[in-house]
């Protein structure tokens, strides 16, 4: 119980000296707000009793504003370019199919062996593949029986003109035998042309049938491989050759640049493996179906291989108009790309510079750059406007 009592008293002292803080702390914010209230009334009285004016910071616009100091920010004049208007596509190389020759085979049977291969340089008459094959050897068959049998009539006719000449045989009977050495003769024919057209040799029989191209070029397509089986004349083909001399360059153009391209119109061909390579094509066809997705029409530029061209390459077309065009050219500088959208300024006065959308073209030398559209030759930009972007909007 005195252990309790002697610790109150002990801490009586502090609680009177957070009291008196407390109230000294409340005296000096009634008299700072006093003194505030004074200044209030006297900056009221010095007014006539009106509150300071507000004073409002407009926002700036950014396609009309005043600089401080407008000559930190030099004009030039648009200069005037004259050139035709271009139009770049992309394009893939295809061989042209009024040169492509496909190589079928004329036998049925499987294949023994293969004498080129895919890709190669083949001349006319050149042997590219054998096949063991039961057509070939029927053909043979049929040709032999039709030599014994053409041998038999004309043994009988020969027997019957003597006979007639002896006047011991009718004439019905010879003319029958005429027939049938007509007839026989007209069998072996066709059994002969048949062992021709399976490339065989009726002096040498095979059972073998050998294909050989029938023009020079390039092998752009094999379906066959050791041992597989042909049908004849039967897709696939086994081989088509492929005259490179001349190939197609096939592009998308889209529907709203259809107005720039026109029959027999000549192209810029650039490779992409050889960018420092122009070639030269003439549009030959415009398809007259467009893509459905992506609203595109194909169009067909036939070209001269120098021997550069591949299958398959990616190409950019240029086509190029026929009417010249006058476009302004400012500095490169001059102009600010924006969210996707390019800008220049022009000095109007009293230090005021307006902003104008523009189009740009083609890099020219002296890091000057086309305006397609916007501005006009003669109009003023401001040579820097990235600069005075950055001044404006500080």
């Amino acid at each position: 119980m005195n252990r309790r009592i002697a610790w109150g008293r002990a801490t009586a002292v502090p609680v009177r000296l957070v009291a008196v803080i407390a109230l000294l702390v409340g005296w000096n914010i009634f008299l700072a707000g006093c003194r505030k209230v004074n200044a209030q009334a006297d900056a009221a009285a010095a007014t006539g009793g009106a509150p300071p004016p507000t004073v409002v910071e407009p926002e700036i616009d950014v396609n009309n504003f005043k600089v401080d100091h407008p000559e930190q920010f030099p004009s030039v004049a648009a200069g005037e370019h004259t050139s035709t208007p271009e139009l770049n596509v992309t394009g893939v190389v295809n061989a042209d199919v009024s040169r492509q020759v496909p190589v079928p085979s004329l036998g049925s049977g499987k294949v023994l062996e293969i004498d080129a291969r895919l890709g190669d340089e083949v001349q006319k008459g050149q042997l590219l593949f054998k096949l063991q094959s039961s057509d070939i050897s029927g053909a043979y068959s049929d040709y032999r029986q039709a030599v014994k049998n053409e041998l038999l009539t004309r043994l009988q006719l020969d027997r019957a003109k003597t006979l007639y000449e002896a006047g011991a045989y009718p004439r019905s009977q010879l003319e029958i035998a005429q027939t049938a050495e007509d007839d026989a003769q007209i069998v072996l024919d066709t059994t002969l042309e048949r062992l021709h057209l399976l490339g065989g040799d009726p002096d040498r029989p095979t059972g073998t049938v050998a294909v050989y191209a029938p023009v020079s070029g390039t092998i752009t397509d094999q379906e066959i491989a050791i041992a597989s089986g042909v049908q004849a004349l039967t897709p696939p083909n086994p081989f088509t050759i492929s005259d490179l001399s001349h190939v197609w360059i096939v592009c998308d153009v889209y529907e709203n640049n259809l107005d720039q391209v026109h029959l027999n119109q000549y192209a810029d061909i650039r490779l992409n493996a050889y960018p420092n390579r122009v070639l030269k094509g003439r549009i030959s066809n415009i398809l007259p179906v467009m893509d459905p997705n992506i609203r595109t029409a194909k169009v067909r530029i036939e070209v001269e291989n120098p021997g550069l061209m591949r299958l398959g390459m990616f190409v950019t077309a240029t086509f190029h108009g026929e009417m010249p065009e006058r476009h302004a050219v400012v500095p490169s500088t001059a102009i600010l790309h924006l969210h996707d959208r390019e800008w220049v300024y022009s000095p109007t006065q009293d230090g005021h510079f307006r902003r104008y959308e523009v189009t740009s073209g083609d890099m020219l030398p002296g890091g000057m750059q086309e305006i397609v559209s916007g501005i006009k030759p003669g109009e003023r930009v401001v040579s820097n406007a990235l600069l005075l972007q950055d001044t404006a909007e500080k």
